[in-house]
């Protein structure tokens, strides 16, 4: 069966709306001065265990990019590289301390701007629009 094409028309114009209000377009992204695709990375870094490869799978992004990247957040400080025990030609990527400051910073940011929107929901409407977000997510990841 189909999805009615007014449907995919609606979710389509809503998508494109939370892009622009999560900031995604330009501008303050997530309350810092970095792209996008640097807030996920200094995120997906915080988690622990990454290279520069790992990462780009992760986000979807070209060697270049993830290299310039990178390069950008090394040389402000926030990510460190560490020659990897098995293998030298490896280089795991770490959280400094400035860059774990940064990254609560973004967590601060991120949750707040949730708990706002959140809150100009009647009681209950949280848990669905948790719910739509989860189905909607697992469903675009199986492409």
């Amino acid at each position: 069966m189909s999805p009615d094409p007014s449907l995919v028309e609606s979710i389509r114009a809503v998508s494109r709306e939370m892009v622009r209000e999560l900031g995604f377009m330009g501008g303050n992204f997530a309350g810092t001065d970095l792209s996008p695709s640097a807030v996920h990375a200094l995120i997906e870094i915080e988690r622990g265990g990454i290279t520069a490869r790992d990462l780009g799978a992760r986000l979807r992004l070209e060697k270049s990019s993830v290299s310039r990247m990178l390069r950008k957040l090394v040389q402000s400080g926030d990510v460190g590289e560490a020659v990897s025990e098995h293998d030298a030609r490896v280089k795991r990527l770490f959280l400094t301390p400035v860059g774990k400051k940064r990254v609560a910073g973004i967590h601060a940011f991120a949750r707040a701007q949730v708990m706002e929107a959140l809150g100009r929901l009647e009681r209950g409407q949280d848990r669905i629009v948790l719910e739509g977000m989860r189905l909607y997510a697992a469903a675009l990841k199986q492409r």
